[in-house]
């Protein structure tokens, strides 16, 4: 039995906020954010819009894509680390929401690695039989927790989600390996500091993200029985360009292999890998029995990555 995505659905907020906003109220500049981020835009969500409503606003999309019931949902992941308030939990907001009453549901705090931390237990409760259909959402609502007068982190972050519904697939394709990991002494290079705002040692994070993401996505390639140049397509955390480019240079991919979300939304934390995932198969640049390689990194410090075959 292969544990699989079988319906997607992302939710992304109206209100856009550009690099030229963000020079008005920040000494920095479209050209700076661009050159060094590849950010051009990211969505904010409104005062009245919090975590939960993003998330069951994708939630419903990847029910809807799924061709399911709510009822049939046995397990609710929400990856997220800004949740309305500490309990209850957001996973049990949506449920309610959704109708899921046959649903057990709890929240993942994995920061931006969240939704592969989802994908992967969720697999192991597919494939060990325990539930036939499991929602994995990834939301953020990262613009409450943002200094926005702090240049360097203000640019980076936007709020969205993504949602995919897990469950049996067919012989030889969904979820075929899996790596996870933390590295906890590195918590303080990106943390919630006193003031309960991001802060983050750019230097630091960027040379692990690099070096992690490139061994990673290698490292489920070889799990899973390819070589590099099997690889069709890789989603990577939208955080950085140029620690996406890292890691597909790692891959040997060519540019048009590697999606591409980040001028659009910003970093979107725990929602960023999903909602690469929805654009791409709306654009067609992921096609039945693709293999893909899905990457992310965050805070903790937190990775986690998967080769999977795509289709049901």
């Amino acid at each position: 039995m292969n544990a699989g995505i079988i319906g997607i659905g992302k939710y992304v907020p109206e209100k856009i906020v550009t690099n030229e906003d963000l020079e008005k109220i920040l000494d920095t500049s479209d050209e700076w954010i661009r050159t060094r981020t590849g950010i051009e835009a990211r969505r904010i969500a409104a005062d009245n819009e919090d975590t939960s409503d993003l998330a069951y606003k994708a939630a419903v999309a990847a029910i809807d894509n799924a061709g399911i019931s709510a009822e049939q949902i046995g397990l609710i992941l929400v990856a997220t680390v800004t949740p309305d308030q500490a309990f209850p939990t957001v996973a049990c907001q949506i449920q309610e929401a959704l109708g899921a009453k046959n649903a057990a549901a709890m929240d993942i705090s994995a920061a931006c690695a969240g939704f592969m931390y989802g994908l992967i237990t969720a697999k192991q409760f597919v494939e060990g039989g325990s539930y036939d259909y499991i929602l994995v959402v990834g939301v953020e609502k990262l613009s409450k927790i943002v200094d926005w007068e702090d240049r360097n982190t203000a640019v980076l972050f936007g709020d969205g989600a993504s949602a995919a519904i897990v469950s049996k697939v067919s012989e030889g394709r969904g979820i075929l390996s899996f790596e996870l990991g933390a590295d906890g002494t590195g918590g303080k290079y990106l943390c919630l500091d006193e003031r309960n705002a991001i802060a983050m040692n750019g230097r630091e994070v960027f040379k692990f993200a690099v070096r992690q993401m490139g061994e990673s996505a290698m490292n489920v390639v070889e799990k899973a029985g390819y070589n590099k140049e099997d690889v069709d397509y890789l989603i990577p955390h939208q955080a950085n360009i140029r620690i996406m480019e890292a890691a597909r240079e790692r891959l040997g991919l060519p540019e048009e292999k590697m999606s591409k979300t980040i001028h659009k939304y910003g970093n979107t934390s725990a929602a960023s890998i999903g909602i690469s995932l929805v654009d791409d198969l709306e654009d067609g640049k992921i096609k039945e029995d693709d293999l893909i390689v899905l990457v992310g990194f965050g805070g903790g410090l937190t990775w986690g990555a998967v080769a999977l075959r795509w289709g049901k």
